[in-house]
C-alpha cells in the first residue's frame, strides 16, 4: 500500500495514515510530495492512497504538477481532500480526475477537516483537526474500503461531488508571511519546511512572495513564533473564515457501489 501525499502542515497525511490504519495492510510505503517530485509508478494490485490539501476549492497547482510524476496501471485507488472547514468545491473531482489521468481507478473518495492554515490563537478555524473522532472515521474508512477490495469483482470508478469545468484557480496577492527579528534563532526550520524553496535564510530568513502559496508550514514548524502573517488581507480573511465557517462540519466518504 502506498500513501501519496501533498501536506504542507501535515494534517493531510495524519488523515491518510488513519485510513491505512483501518484497511491494515502492510507494508506502507510513504511517496512524500511535499519538498520534492519522486518518480513512482504502482503496481496494479498496490492500493494507492492520494491525498492533498484544498486550496481556494481546489486541489494546489503544486500538488497536481507533482502527482503528474506518479504513474499507475490500472491501480486501485482512494482519493482524499482535507478542507479547512470551509467547503471543498472542485477539490475531490479534480483530484479524482487527476488520478485517473495517471493510470489509478479511484474506487473511493473521502474529503476530511484539516485545521486551516491560517489557524492563530487570534483567528481558530477549525483547530486542532483532525481530531480523535476524524481518526476514528478515517479508520472506519478504511475498513470499508479492504471489505470492498475483498468483496468486489471488478473495480469502478468512484463518482464524487463537483463542478467541471472546474473553478477558476485563485490568484493568490504578492504576499508572504514575515520574520520577527528579536525572536528568529536563525535554526533555518522554515527553509526546510517550505514546499517551494521560497524561503532564504540570510540574516533573517527572506522569503519570495512569488514563490510561496501561502500553505503556513514555516508559521506552523517555527519553535520560537518568530514567522507570522502580518497582511491585512490574510487577517480579513481569517476573520471572515471565523464568522462563516466556525461551525463544525465532518468528513464525507464515497464508495464505488459492487
Amino acid at each position: 500500500m502506498q500513501l501519496i501525499y501533498f501536506s504542507p502542515t501535515h494534517t493531510t497525511r495524519q488523515v491518510l495514515e488513519g485510513i491505512a490504519n483501518g484497511l491494515n495492510s502492510n507494508p506502507v510505503k510513504h511517496i512524500d510530495l511535499t519538498l520534492s517530485s519522486p518518480a513512482w509508478e504502482a503496481a496494479p494490485d498496490e492500493i494507492t492512497l492520494f491525498g492533498v490539501p484544498v486550496y481556494g476549492g481546489r486541489v494546489p497547482a503544486e500538488a497536481t504538477r507533482r502527482m503528474k510524476q506518479i504513474k499507475g496501471n490500472q491501480t486501485p485507488a482512494v482519493v482524499v481532500v482535507v478542507y479547512g472547514n470551509r467547503a471543498y468545491e472542485d477539490a475531490l473531482l479534480e483530484l479524482r480526475d487527476i488520478v485517473t489521468e495517471q493510470g489509478f481507478v479511484p474506487i473511493a473518495a473521502a474529503a476530511f477537516i484539516g485545521e486551516h492554515s491560517y489557524t492563530t490563537g487570534d483567528y481558530p478555524i477549525a483547530p486542532g483537526r483532525p481530531d480523535t473522532n476524524d481518526l476514528q472515521k478515517a479508520a472506519d474508512f478504511g475498513t470499508e474500503i479492504s471489505e470492498l477490495l475483498q468483496e468486489a469483482k471488478t473495480l469502478s470508478p468512484i463518482a464524487v461531488p463537483g463542478n467541471f469545468p472546474y473553478k477558476p484557480q485563485g490568484q493568490k496577492p504578492p504576499i508572504a508571511p514575515v520574520t520577527i527579528a528579536e525572536k528568529c534563532d536563525q535554526c533555518g526550520i522554515c527553509v526546510s519546511v517550505c514546499p517551494t524553496g521560497a524561503i532564504t535564510l540570510y540574516d533573517l530568513p527572506e522569503t519570495d512572495a512569488s514563490a510561496c502559496i501561502l500553505c503556513c508550514a514555516c508559521i506552523k514548524e517555527c519553535p520560537t513564533g518568530a514567522r507570522i502573517n502580518d497582511s491585512g488581507f490574510i487577517n480579513e480573511k481569517s476573520q471572515w473564515l471565523v464568522d462563516n465557517y466556525s461551525e463544525r462540519k465532518e468528513p464525507e466518504v464515497f464508495v464505488t457501489n459492487l
